[in-house]
């Protein structure tokens, strides 16, 4: 018959083997302790640092760029938006909009962070 518990519980085969107690040195022991907490954390301390190099560094660039970009617009700029939208800046309205003409007479009002790039960066062999 089938033992449900010898199933779920495994035997300790090496339960009835003594082995000989060895006592190691009180300073070697406390510098294998060290080596193998070091080593233990090793892996988790270089994915911090593959992490840090691949994915929080390019965005701190990114956005350290797009910053510079939002700083440098002027009127008359052609830019385009998060949205899709492209056209040109024809007025600042205060620190966080921008009134954009997408077609002659046409002007809308954005939020100045949809702002993706300026539009000669993005489509270079498109410019008119």
């Amino acid at each position: 018959m089938f033992d449900v518990m010898n199933f779920l519980v495994s035997s300790a085969w090496a339960a009835d083997a003594i082995a000989p107690v060895i006592e190691p040195v009180a300073g070697a022991a406390a510098n294998q302790d060290a080596g193998s907490m070091v080593m233990r954390f090793m892996p988790f301390f270089l994915i911090l640092v593959v992490f840090y190099f691949f994915v929080i560094r390019p965005q701190q660039k990114k956005a350290d760029a797009v910053d510079q970009m939002m700083k440098k617009l002027k009127k008359g700029d052609k830019i385009l938006t998060t949205g899709g939208l492209v056209g040109t800046i024809t007025k600042f309205d205060g620190d966080h909009y921008v009134m954009l003409e997408i077609a002659k007479g046409v002007d809308v009002k954005i939020v100045k962070s949809t702002i993706s790039g300026l539009a000669s960066e993005s489509f270079p062999a498109n410019q008119k």
